[in-house]
């Protein structure tokens, strides 16, 4: 764990270096003078917002090291927040010259601006169009791999354009060296993508998988099972997940994230628990066995294997955050882990509870109680309802005097209200680990 939080601050710290680099490139060195003090400040966002811009290729390229530390949900949305604050210098940088000098409106005029400010404009106006479109990606029901296919091309031709536009306007680039970290800039941008976008999916070509089984669970819930093909397979820790690619090429941006749902003991076969909502998830149940299949991961932080000063662990899920529950329990099991396990499992309804059976033979194998919270319970029913309040957390969490972590996955608005009711209940902040589904 501390080791994790080491590589974390070593992580953060090369963040700020990379993302201020360029904004050293007008602070040091030859640099035009007598300039207004409005000019200098708008150059000086431009070039802050370009090191942010080639920082969001690294949170994007899945460098299991860059994520390792923090989880890939907590780095995703960290993307998502700065994207707004990179959007933002971008844009920052021709208002003030706007509001400052009435030449600089006429730069708009793409037909007859000169080519730099060309470039500087198309590469705001696709940055926006990224932003924007991500952000009513759901509204507007755009298709998953058209809409990821597209954010990356945008991202892509934006650093392209912002980047020539600075080297061609070249007040501040106007050394060897300093136009030697200009194309290093871009040169990285470039080898992240094709990290993602060739190197990965030449791997996972190399290292395929087949369909065993699809198995049907309750709660329009599946797992698929799956296995190598010429090779060992991946050792991964119970509560992560992996990207999975099948009816296509890993070179077609068709994969989707799915958590383990087998024992981080198993050699070999692995299986995956993925709740039909729609989209790709719709068609798992018709993949044959024998069908090709690709897998790249493992990713996430939620697990248990990164904290070993628990005395008891408590895993509380909502809907399809079940999945790397699932994953936890079977590895307790063939371990043979005496250590008490809780499990709050919120649900809206008694027959949509996923692995209910598998969950009850789970008791008899751990030790394990397993606490069901239904939003619309049954009649008869003499278990907990609603949802799960501090009430219901203190109800059930082990004693004050037991040393135990929480475990946390499910939609985010669960998420924020089961966050806020562990707080109440005394459960401090940094004995609780949380995985958002939120990677897309």
């Amino acid at each position: 764990m501390k080791t994790q939080r080491r590589t974390g601050v070593l992580w953060l710290a090369l963040y700020l270096l990379f993302a201020l680099a360029p904004l050293s490139l007008m602070l040091f060195g030859e640099r035009p003078m007598g300039r207004e003090f409005e000019r200098e400040i708008s150059v000086a966002l431009g070039f802050t917002g370009i090191g942010l811009m080639t920082l969001h290729f690294a949170m994007t390229a899945r460098i299991r090291a860059l994520k390792e530390p923090f989880g890939s949900d907590v780095v995703y949305a960290f993307h998502r927040r700065m994207g707004y604050i990179t959007l933002a210098l971008w844009l920052a940088h021709p208002i003030i010259l706007f509001l400052r000098f009435e030449w600089a409106l006429g730069l708009l005029n793409v037909l007859e601006a000169p080519w730099r400010a060309r470039w500087g404009v198309f590469s705001v106006v696709a940055l926006l169009a990224l932003v924007v479109w991500a952000v009513l990606r759901r509204r507007l029901r755009t298709e998953y791999t058209l809409w990821r296919v597209s954010h990356g091309v945008l991202a892509l031709a934006a650093m392209a354009m912002v980047m020539t536009h600075a080297y061609m306007v070249g007040r501040y680039v106007g050394t060897p060296l300093k136009q030697g970290l200009w194309i290093a800039y871009g040169a990285i941008s470039l080898l992240l993508v094709g990290y993602l976008r060739v190197w990965k999916p030449w791997q996972m070509l190399r290292r395929p998988y087949r369909v065993v089984e699809v198995r049907p669970e309750q709660g329009n819930v599946y797992t698929l099972a799956v296995e190598p093909v010429g090779h060992a397979g991946l050792r991964f820790e119970p509560g992560q997940f992996a990207w999975i690619t099948a009816r296509h090429s890993p070179y077609a941006s068709q994969e989707h994230p799915f958590s383990f749902a087998s024992s981080a003991e198993q050699q070999g076969r692995i299986e995956f628990s993925i709740k039909e909502l729609g989209d790709f998830t719709a068609t798992v149940k018709d993949l044959p066995p024998g069908e090709p299949v690709y897998v790249d991961g493992p990713y996430g932080a939620l697990s248990p294997d990164r904290h070993t000063d628990a005395d008891a662990i408590v895993l509380i899920a909502g809907g399809v955050g079940i999945a790397p529950m699932m994953s936890i329990l079977h590895t307790w099991a063939d371990r043979g882990d005496p250590r008490p396990v809780t499990l709050l499992y919120g649900s809206p309804e008694w027959e949509g509870v996923a692995y209910r059976d598998e969950l009850e033979r789970l008791q008899g194998a751990i030790n394990l109680q397993v606490v069901h919270v239904l939003e619309r319970p049954p009649a008869d029913w003499e278990g907990e309802r609603g949802y799960i309040t501090r009430e219901i957390l203190e109800r059930h969490l082990p004693g004050r005097d037991t040393r135990f972590r929480v475990y946390l996955c499910g939609p985010l608005p669960m998420l924020t209200f089961v966050s806020r009711a562990l707080r109440e209940a005394g459960v401090p902040d940094d004995r609780v680990e949380l995985e958002r589904f939120d990677l897309v």
